[in-house]
């Protein structure tokens, strides 16, 4: 039965190279839980791969992982909250068992920069400018200097961020979903961060639940994301019906 098998928890970073900072959590998460961070193309050992810009690319690279037994929960960081997102929506309009919760950290995710152009048809200096502050990082400096050598990256999410956007505000074909949603927030977090959860009554007609932790979210050696994680993880499995499908 499903309740027998360890909850897989998938882990959505908030850009590629981020996956690292689910390194640790095997540890951490407790028992009959299994953190799997999802490695997109481009980092890593898939260093050399063209990296994820559209939601087609980002479905056809991370659904089959969905192939196998539940249950499984799925965790969103940052940009990695509209990933999850995007998998549970497109698993539900299949008609596919979804998971058992979403998890999102970092909530809604930051707005593009005032200005941003279409990041898709942007040059590239247009995109240095407006990520910049409009002039206020010199081009010569060297938060400058970084920030051009990072901007290949940068884009890459940029656009990837905007595909999700534009499909999460396409009509759901197979109606709104039901899936709980945990709205986790850190004590450093600007007091607004706690509204986010109402944000996510958009998306779904299931409960959203809202916790705070102390300190950053995935600060290094930091246990109390990954121990709420885990304890949500527990509970969902408990909660699951005898009928529950396996996947």
């Amino acid at each position: 039965m499903s309740v027998d098998r360890p909850v897989r928890m998938y882990c959505f970073a908030h850009s590629a190279e981020g996956v690292f900072a689910f390194g640790d959590w095997a540890a951490q998460v407790g028992t009959d839980v299994e953190p799997v961070p999802v490695l997109l193309p481009g980092c890593a050992q898939r260093r050399t791969e063209p990296r994820v810009t559209t939601r087609t690319a980002l479905l056809a690279e991370v659904l089959p992982l969905f192939r196998g037994p539940g249950p499984y929960a799925l965790y969103g960081h940052g940009l990695g909250a509209l990933a999850a997102l995007t998998v549970a929506r497109a698993l539900h309009e299949a008609g596919l068992p979804g998971p058992v919760f979403i998890g999102v950290g970092a909530w809604p995710p930051p707005p593009p920069p005032a200005g941003l152009p279409d990041v898709r048809r942007a040059a590239d200096t247009e995109l240095l400018r407006v990520l910049g502050g409009g002039g206020a990082v010199p081009p010569g400096s060297d938060e400058g200097v970084h920030l051009r050598a990072a901007l290949p990256v940068l884009r890459a999410d940029l656009e990837l961020a905007q595909d999700l956007r534009e499909a999460a505000d396409r009509p759901w074909r197979a109606g709104p979903l039901t899936t709980p949603v945990l709205v986790v927030s850190s004590e450093d977090d600007p007091p607004t961060a706690a509204d986010a959860a109402g944000d996510w009554r958009k998306w779904t007609l299931g409960p959203v639940r809202s916790r705070t932790v102390p300190g950053r979210l995935l600060a290094r050696g930091s246990g109390e994301l990954p121990h709420l994680l885990g304890r949500a993880c527990r509970v969902a499995r408990r909660l699951l019906p005898e009928s529950a499908p396996v996947g």
